[in-house]
């Protein structure tokens, strides 16, 4: 037995499979916990020792034990405020689907405004989505409905009417409203039009936020997530976390990266975050990182590419910051002590982000800072050894790498089979040398980690979605590495594996009890994983029945 001191233990754990992610002692069959942390691993016998009257025992019944996972990017207090309180359109498939959703839930409230979110922009477009839709479900009251994806937007008449949108209304920066041939707005919303409408709209309360994050953070809890990083705050998302956590009510360790725009000067930037990290430096709430929005997704044809599209329509985006501003802003946030974290989506994007890092190093020299780039939808190859050579994370989301029609209908056709073969190639990353984390960008898509590792590991839909090949099968990657991007690797992202991350004597005692061995399990039953506890320092904060 490994003990950190010979103490008794306020709750044990025995009778396990305890894979800690720690190269010291891998395996265990027992742990025991004193004050939230973990202060001794061994076998069950020598564990009991450390138990007294009061002492709590958990018998995990031979099950896995792992560390808790940790969900690097995901939207959480705005995607709880959303799924909590609005339509949810995630299930609709046709146009039927989103009237019939919309206009149930229009009938259930009488607020000033219907709002939906999470349909999906990989059926979805400016060819069978607008306002005349959205008039059919909600004739009465302004109606705005967000896709899953946050970067398209769609408005009913009344909405359009609400917000001030009409002929000639010049697009905001980085955004684009979508026009018939009349010049009339269709409704439908691209990039930051988005928030240029939501900003002319009602905003929902800190208390709808707050309700927001505690629904959210009960739905990570049931999936295993003991940690995240919520991948764009502002000051109202400070405010409600820092609010919550003075309360005692937020159970996750919740790191944060604060939003950089287009339009800020860098001087102006680096001022209002070094005030939220001052700000916010609790024990379960930080401000660690500065968000940038390289370009935008393919389906709205907003992702910057190094070659144009290869489709019948063909076009480019730019990217959504210039090159200078990139060095320069990449420089100061580095120079202060900033972790990045970055949106990229096309292959341009993901280029420009990995030279702003590189110039913030040649200017400040080599820290531990592990940038992160997010989503690396399209990579050109010539930039994967970069990773590794500049320190670079890769912050991935494999629920996306298989065949779907965002990705067959939408990206494959758009940038050609030679760029495809690049499309989240995550083994190429790994290969290479690149650190990398797995996370879900909740509400995009689900947050259960199962799922997502499933699709790591086959490149496929579950089964129960029908047979459906493998997409880039070399690209797949192993179920240790995958549970490493949510655990060891996870952690390093959020800057807190002295902490967590791993089941070391002396870290916080996160860890998770599952319903079956996701290490030998039939890779297509990954996804179908229940978690049956889940513990925050030394706390229960989920218990399956």
């Amino acid at each position: 037995m490994t003990v950190a001191a010979h103490h008794s233990a306020d709750l044990i754990v025995i009778n396990a499979r305890i894979v800690t992610m720690d190269g010291a002692i891998p395996y265990a069959e027992a742990l025991a916990v004193r004050n939230g942390r973990v202060i001794a691993l061994g076998t069950s016998a020598d564990i009991r020792d450390l138990a007294h009257s009061s002492t709590r025992v958990i018998d995990a019944g031979g099950r896995l034990v792992l560390p808790g996972f940790q969900d690097t990017h995901i939207h959480l207090q705005d995607s709880g405020q959303d799924y909590s309180q609005n339509a949810d359109l995630s299930a609709a498939r046709s146009q039927d689907d989103i009237v019939a959703t919309l206009s149930a839930f229009a009938k259930t409230h009488s607020r000033p405004w219907v709002n939906g979110t999470g349909w999906y922009s990989g059926i979805f477009t400016a060819q069978n989505l607008d306002r005349h839709l959205l008039d059919r479900a909600v004739p009465d009251r302004p109606c705005l409905i967000v896709a899953s994806d946050g970067h398209n937007g769609c408005m009913n008449t009344l909405g359009c009417k609400a917000v001030g949108l009409e002929p000639g209304t010049p697009d905001p920066q980085n955004g684009h409203f979508v026009t018939d041939a009349r010049g009339e707005p269709t409704g439908m919303l691209y990039e930051n039009a988005v928030m240029w409408a939501e900003s002319r709209m009602p905003h929902p309360s800190d208390a709808d936020f707050a309700a927001g994050v505690k629904w959210a953070q009960a739905l990570a809890h049931r999936h295993g997530i003991t940690g995240v990083i919520d991948a764009k705050v502002e000051e109202r998302h400070v405010r409600v976390y820092r609010a919550l956590e003075a309360a005692g009510e937020l159970t996750l360790r919740v790191a944060a990266t604060s939003l950089v725009n287009a339009f800020d000067t860098t001087e102006g930037a680096v001022e209002r975050l070094t005030a939220f990290r001052a700000s916010a430096r609790g024990p379960r709430f930080k401000v660690h990182s500065a968000k940038f929005f390289l370009d935008g997704v393919v389906e709205n044809r907003t992702a910057a590419m190094i070659a144009p599209y290869s489709d019948a329509e063909g076009g480019n985006a730019p990217l959504m910051f210039t090159p200078a501003q990139i060095n320069e802003m990449f420089t100061a946030f580095d120079a202060a002590r900033f972790q990045i974290h970055v949106h990229a989506i096309g292959d341009m994007a993901v280029r420009a982000a990995l030279d702003g890092c590189e110039a913030a190093r040649i200017a400040n020299g080599d820290w531990p800072s592990l940038h992160q780039i997010a989503h690396i939808q399209f990579l050109d190859p010539a930039d994967i050894p970069r990773f590794r050579s500049l320190g670079v994370m890769a912050n991935v989301q494999p629920l996306w790498a298989r065949s779907e029609p965002s990705v067959t209908d939408v990206a494959v056709p758009m940038v050609g089979n030679d760029r495809s073969r690049w499309i989240y190639a995550f083994r190429s990353l790994l290969d290479g040398g690149a650190a990398m984390a797995l996370s879900s960008d909740w509400g995009v898509s689900t947050l259960n980690p199962f799922e997502i590792i499933e699709t790591a590991v086959t490149r496929q839909p579950p089964a129960a979605e029908g047979k459906v090949p493998p997409f880039v099968p070399e690209e797949r990657i192993t179920r240790m590495e995958a549970v490493a991007g949510y655990t060891t690797e996870a952690a390093a992202a959020a800057w807190r594996s002295t902490e967590t991350g791993s089941l070391a004597i002396g870290k916080a005692a996160d860890l998770i009890v599952l319903d079956r061995d996701i290490f030998t399990c039939p890779a297509y039953e990954i996804g179908g994983t229940n978690v049956d506890l889940t513990m925050v320092g030394g706390d229960v904060v989920f218990e399956r029945h």
